[in-house]
């Protein structure tokens, strides 16, 4: 199983509506342009974001607002929000033949590291919020920005 593309375009939709939230409405539509999906994609997005808690969304063309501190909310919670895994993060393969030594032990052999792994990933998501990615967003946007004269 893979993540699936659910959570980095949560991850997207927030920095949109945090970055261009003050000054336009970011619609569905607005996102979209960004993120370059179809708009409906944005809205099963922000149904998600809004049932987490980290937005709401104005009815109509009113758009969506943050209403948690970026601070408060990590990649993982985005990652949970979203449901960006579909099952385990890994899957086993069918029927491993029990007749032989290797397929009869894979589980046993395998399962507590997989799970140390996924539990290792999700615990370095938790280590990043929204707040450290707007920071290095605003970084990244100012170093491309022409000098002035």
């Amino acid at each position: 199983m893979k993540i699936t593309s659910r959570f980095t375009v949560a991850v997207h939709t927030l920095l949109v509506i945090y970055l261009f939230g003050g000054e336009r409405k970011t619609t569905s539509e607005f996102i979209a342009e960004s993120v370059q999906v179809n708009p409906v994609v944005i809205r099963r997005t922000l149904l998600s974001l809004k049932a987490a808690g980290m937005i709401e969304v104005k009815a109509g063309s009113g758009g969506a607002s943050i209403v948690k501190d970026l601070k408060d909310i990590t990649l993982y919670d985005v990652y949970r929000a979203v449901d960006s895994v579909e099952g385990e993060l890994f899957h086993f393969h069918e029927n491993p033949n029990p007749a032989c030594p290797v397929g009869k032990n894979i589980h046993s052999l395998l399962d507590g590291h997989l799970s140390d792994a996924q539990r290792a990933m999700e615990n370095e998501l938790k280590k990043t919020t929204l707040a450290d990615l707007s920071g290095e967003l605003a970084e990244k946007i100012r170093a491309q920005a022409p000098a002035q004269a």
